[in-house]
């Protein structure tokens, strides 16, 4: 028998949430969400008019997010997130529901996720990066979780992701052949 997991791929914009939780996703089998598909068409217009989310916009997502992550635990099913879990309260409404939760944070310097949002094609305007880099609360130490830097190449982030979520992943008991 085997149990579930949980991980959300957490940060601000440009960090590569997405390409990572794919990632992970691919290499562990797990059902992947994207944060960004839960948001309202009011939360997107207003990023995309330049203007950064409050509280009472994030609040009503957060709870969408964690409702999708216990209907997952209900199921058995192990879940990869890519969210921008910013600030603790926000991963402490996502950890409600799994408290095991694994948060692998990404993070990089400014200019570097300024640029990679420079050269993508998303709702999010890199001038939002800056109230990102505001509100974010980096990882307590109390928090089940690791920070992981994303200046080096594609390749060697993603064989870091895996070497911190592998231990995660339940032992299989296969059944002994007669």
């Amino acid at each position: 028998m085997t149990t579930s997991f949980h991980v959300v791929v957490m940060g601000v914009a440009g960090s590569g949430k997405s390409t990572v939780a794919h990632h992970l996703a691919e290499e562990f089998g797990l059902r992947i969400a994207e944060a960004d598909e839960f948001h309202p068409p009011a939360n997107i217009a207003k990023m995309s008019s330049g203007e950064p989310l409050t509280d009472d916009d994030r609040w009503p997502w957060l709870e969408e997010l964690a409702r999708w992550m216990a209907d997952r635990l209900a199921e058995a099913t192990s879940t990869v997130l890519a969210c921008s879990a910013l600030r603790r309260s926000y991963r402490d409404v996502l950890r409600r529901p799994v408290p095991d939760t694994f948060f692998l944070h990404l993070h990089g310097g400014k200019d570097l996720l300024y640029r990679r949002m420079r050269r993508r094609d998303h709702f999010m305007p890199p001038a939002l990066l800056r109230s990102q880099f505001e509100t974010l609360e980096p990882l307590d130490p109390d928090e089940h979780g690791a920070a992981l830097d994303v200046a080096p190449a594609a390749d060697e982030l993603l064989r870091q992701a895996v070497r911190l979520v592998r231990p995660l992943v339940p032992a299989r008991r296969d059944t002994p052949r007669s």
